[in-house]
């Protein structure tokens, strides 16, 4: 098959940034991989597909998200939490019984007669999950080749590497948005930008972040484009006829923003404005054509939960995606609240999960009722997981963490990996091989075969994989498959 010119050049800028990413090597984040994966599917796509990233700024808490319930694996998880007697609440311990009406029944049984429910908050998750379009994602995190807990304490660096700057809130926030440590400048939805400047104009639209953030939207070339739960985040001043009531003010403005100055710094502040308000005037025009009214949005709640009120604006893009001409999309989205829970995580986190599993209860709702349920992936992404052990009234930083994929696409009703030993001890058993200290989850599924599966259903080849996850090759067989076989 022969390309177009502009296919070709696509092609090139996607091979050329393939490259520089793989360059970065065990910093590359699933966020960063997957805008690559956007710009490789739509080479030959015909049909639509989007994904949707739900991030937990923080590091979010597994063992209170993905709870272990069985009764051995409980009791050693309320000890360890400082739970009360007869299995109730306690410290930073959830009561068993409280975990009942979330517990998770899957299609096939874990081994050894493993159970788990989820916080007791999330009970449009777990109605998910037994509807057959969510999957729970055990113990997954960075890896750049599988380690067990003596290589991983090995100081052979070149035959076990670690990823960098482990542990670090702002450093791995950094990493997950942009693949560098903190002082970065450049984010992944910003490396998508700079390969749109290199096709056609509605590839800006390929990625797309509504929880504004700069870092993940900035890039080389491109300019962050930043929306808001409301549209494009540009004065609705400059949209209009008019400005401060003169037609030929608003005229005036219009010249000056288009002419060129000779002076590099006016020059680009005036492409930013240009281009952001033709993008938001296309952003608005299709907003407008999915009115919050209809129906298949009656699901999100009007008010009090800021999850869903950025879900609903993906769904009504995700709606409109023929008037912005796309066929392959990513969108990153926030969870609010912060996850940071060193200290009141008992509380804080029942609400952050709560608005968690409403809004994307809401968001699956609104996918099911357009009937494209099966072309919309959601999963969730945190910086790191958390301590089992306490940290006060809370929790420390750690490394391995539990997700969720939801979709009609998803092969449901399953937890997808190993599940790990309830345990912080440091006996060399190997039930203690999955934890690095203090019950910190040493993954024992990598991002790279997680994202590599996404990538797949995506519509990426196989023969392309390497370019975008450049670890995927040190995995593989039946401990570490690539494809994780969790999408239809």
């Amino acid at each position: 098959m022969h390309l177009l010119n502009s296919e070709l050049h696509s092609r090139r800028a996607f091979l050329k940034r393939s490259s520089q990413l793989a360059m970065v090597g065990a910093g590359l984040p699933t966020a960063l991989n997957l805008a690559a994966i956007g710009e490789a599917a739509a080479f030959t796509a015909t049909d639509y597909k989007a994904l949707v990233c739900v991030y937990m700024p923080g590091g979010s808490d597994y063992a209170n998200t993905v709870v272990t319930y069985d009764k051995a694996s409980y009791d050693l998880y309320s000890a360890v939490r400082e739970g009360g007697p007869d299995r109730t609440a306690g410290g930073i311990a959830l009561g068993r019984d409280a975990l009942a009406p979330t517990l998770l029944s899957p299609i096939q049984a874990l081994p050894a007669g493993r159970q788990y429910a989820l916080h007791p908050a999330m009970t449009g998750m777990a109605q998910l999950f037994h509807a057959g379009k969510a999957a729970v994602m055990l113990n997954v995190g960075p890896l750049i080749v599988p380690l067990t807990r003596s290589s991983y304490s090995s100081a052979n660096n070149v035959l076990y590497p670690k990823p960098p700057k482990l542990f670090s809130h702002n450093d791995q926030t950094s990493v997950w948005l942009s693949s560098k440590p903190e002082g970065a400048t450049v984010g992944w939805g910003g490396n998508m930008g700079d390969l749109a400047l290199s096709g056609n104009s509605e590839a800006m639209f390929t990625c797309m972040s509504v929880s504004g953030n700069a870092l993940f939207l900035s890039g080389k070339e491109a300019s962050p484009l930043r929306l808001g739960t409301l549209g494009l985040s540009v004065s609705n001043n400059l949209l209009g006829t008019s400005m401060y009531g003169s037609n030929t003010v608003k005229s005036a403005y219009d010249s000056l923003i288009v002419q060129s100055s000779g002076h590099v710094m006016e020059d680009e502040y005036n492409r930013v404005t240009k281009r952001s308000l033709d993008a938001r005037v296309k952003i608005s025009d299709a907003l407008a054509s999915q009115p919050e009214t209809n129906p298949a949005y009656s699901q999100f709640p009007a008010t009090g939960n800021g999850l869903a009120s950025q879900l609903k604006v993906v769904a009504r893009l995700i709606a409109a995606r023929n008037m912005l001409g796309v066929k392959r999309q990513v969108f990153y989205v926030t969870a609010p609240g912060g996850y940071d829970l060193h200290d009141n995580l008992i509380t804080q986190q029942a609400s952050n999960l709560g608005v968690m599993s409403a809004g994307i209860s809401a968001f699956q709702s609104a996918m099911d009722n357009l009937g494209i349920s099966q072309q919309v992936t959601l999963f969730t992404g945190s910086e790191f997981g958390r301590t089992l052990t306490s940290n006060g009234d809370g929790s420390d930083h750690g490394w391995g963490n539990h997700h969720f994929v939801v979709g009609g696409a998803v092969k449901g009703q399953q937890f997808v990996g190993r599940a790990p030993p309830v345990s912080i001890a440091n006996s060399g058993a190997s039930e203690d091989q999955w934890h690095v200290g203090s019950g910190s989850l040493l993954p024992s599924t990598s991002i790279d075969q997680f994202a590599s599966t996404l990538a797949s259903w995506f519509g990426v080849p196989g023969s392309d994989l390497g370019l975008i996850m450049p670890n995927v090759g040190n995995f593989g067989g039946s401990d570490y498959p690539v494809n994780l076989g969790f999408m239809a």
